[in-house]
């Protein structure tokens, strides 16, 4: 009984996240607040499914799969890798080195530096 209440809990909040992320995605203006709304809420949303998946196995069938952690895990570390990509390659696209701001005094974004510059990676293979 108490398990189908927190599996009943879960699925709930996992629908809400994945309706928010969902709405997020069609509704915010730019593609920078667009990408905040996959990769927050509707990772939570699927990470709370998946959780409720986990616990429902084991409390209904006695049997214990690893299989949604495994995936729960998958998606909490590649959904920050993807942002990141995706909100890279929206810097090359839409912007330019001088609109964005300075990282620090005498820095510049990696992601900009001239290629035929000495990268760090270079520095520490010829140590």
């Amino acid at each position: 009984m108490i398990a189908e209440i927190v599996v009943s809990v879960l699925v709930v909040v996992g629908g809400f996240f994945g309706l928010v992320g969902s709405y997020g995605l069609v509704k915010l203006p730019d593609p920078m607040t667009r990408l905040h709304a996959p990769t927050k809420s509707a990772t939570l949303g699927v990470g709370a499914v998946l959780i409720a998946s986990l616990i429902w196995f084991p409390a209904r069938h006695g049997v214990l799969t690893w299989h949604e952690l495994l995936i729960t895990l998958f998606l909490f570390l590649t959904a920050p890798v993807t942002g990141y990509f995706i909100a890279k390659a929206h810097m090359h696209l839409g912007w330019s080195r001088d609109e964005l701001p300075r990282p620090a005094p005498g820095k510049d974004w990696a992601t900009f530096c001239d290629p035929d510059k000495e990268s760090l990676v270079d520095r520490r293979a010829g140590e």
